[in-house]
């Protein structure tokens, strides 16, 4: 499971980062959004590398080169972005960095793989077609690595139906990352809800 989030404040960013680690997470996705956002992930990501040592730090909504090069210098682990960008393969490829593009079909999945994409991402995960969707395209495409975000929650409805469909991890944003917890400071409660998720997971995981 990987968390999706961002906030203009890096204190809060280092706050979330933590709670999530507590909870068993080991993978988090910066949210490349808002104005300076680079310059809190260069904070975030030397407070997870002194403080949180086993967590990789990647950034998503990245859609150009420039910008995935700018954050594979400021030491991302992975790029995922909404869509396909052959340039930004490229780069990511060059320096042997994990990119994750944004599919919608089945002809985009065999793309971004030609591109080098070992994991693809489903995005919007519900509206493309949900775990169905999943189902369908692992039929022809048995060796895909699938992560949808957007469309995925918490309970264990959810959690079970897209990995028994056969994703091999989910991106989650503020289905876990809640306004009231980030709002009101509700740290024990997201590490909670982490470690259920993940206890969830382990259960279904084929």
């Amino acid at each position: 499971m990987i968390p999706v989030f961002y906030h203009k404040d890096a204190v809060v960013c280092k706050k979330v980062a933590k709670a999530c680690y507590e909870g068993g997470i080991r993978v988090f996705e910066f949210t490349n959004r808002g104005d300076y956002a680079h310059e809190v992930f260069a904070e975030l990501n030397k407070y997870a590398a002194n403080e949180l040592p086993e967590m990789i730090m990647g950034v998503g909504s990245v859609i150009d080169a420039g910008t995935t090069s700018l954050y594979i210098q400021l030491g991302a682990n992975f790029i995922v972005s909404p869509l396909i960008n052959a340039d930004m393969a490229k780069v990511c490829n060059r320096r042997k960095i994990s990119w994750s593009p944004g599919c919608g079909s089945v002809t985009e999945i065999g793309y971004a793989e030609e591109l080098g994409a070992e994991v693809v991402k489903i995005f919007p995960g519900s509206q493309v077609g949900g775990p169905k969707f999943v189902e369908a395209v692992k039929g022809p495409f048995p060796w895909s690595s699938i992560m949808p975000t957007g469309g995925v929650d918490t309970s264990e409805e959810n959690l079970s139906a897209w990995f028994k469909a056969g994703v091999t991890c989910v991106g989650m944003g503020s289905q876990l990352l809640t306004k009231d917890i980030i709002a009101n400071g509700k740290w024990d409660e997201l590490t909670q809800n982490c470690a259920k998720a993940l206890e969830i997971i382990q259960k279904y995981k084929k």
